[in-house]
């Protein structure tokens, strides 16, 4: 299985920690290109690679988490999606101020998916802060909750599967409109919660 992250801010960063923190390989992209990311990489270790966005997106799963400004550009001119799936870390909230953007009645990952022809996506990883996403998720006698959603079966078993690997509770929330507006931010009642499964 191939890990590509698009995004190398807080949340895409700190996922590419705790891939790295299981030995698990991964690409990762941003705007401006991967000799930007040099830093990162000799930080993070081996098991990160920079790439280009188009490369990113080639792999089997595809990490986005940008700044909701910038999704549109950050998305044009991708290759074909072709089934792949695409874990949606993205909040739909206005840099610095992250008062929430106006979405006509959808929720994020609605309008995230609109943008995705073709892909199967899966609404994760964005609402814990992303220290506690890079953190071993060991805490309190038990692990840290991660929800997910999405309308693909077999997709949200592959993204359950890769949060166990990295030693996550994943709890299904269901199909992505119902289940992703549960724990979008801002707005959705489970969003920001740093919640525990007891073993």
């Amino acid at each position: 299985m191939t890990i590509g992250i698009i995004g190398a801010g807080a949340i895409g960063s700190a996922f590419a920690r705790a891939l790295a923190r299981h030995h698990i390989p991964a690409m990762i992209a941003n705007s401006r290109g991967p000799e930007t990311l040099a830093a990162l990489v000799e930080e993070i270790g081996p098991t990160l690679t920079a790439v280009t966005r188009e490369q990113a997106a080639q792999a089997e799963i595809v990490f986005l988490a940008v700044n909701w400004a910038t999704l549109p550009q950050a998305l044009a001119g991708l290759p074909a999606w072709h089934n792949r799936i695409v874990i949606d870390a993205n909040n739909a909230v206005e840099v610095p101020s992250f008062r929430a953007v106006p979405l006509g009645g959808q929720t994020s990952s609605e309008v995230v998916a609109a943008n995705l022809p073709g892909a199967r996506l899966v609404k994760a990883f964005n609402h814990l802060s992303a220290p506690l996403l890079s953190e071993p998720p060991e805490s309190h006698g038990g692990r840290r909750v991660l929800f997910y959603a999405g309308d693909d079966a077999e997709a949200k078993q592959q993204v359950a599967a890769l949060m166990a690997q990295l030693g996550f509770a994943g709890i299904d929330l269901g199909a992505l409109a119902a289940g992703g507006a549960l724990f979008q931010f801002p707005g959705g009642p489970l969003a920001v919660h740093h919640l525990v499964k007891q073993e």
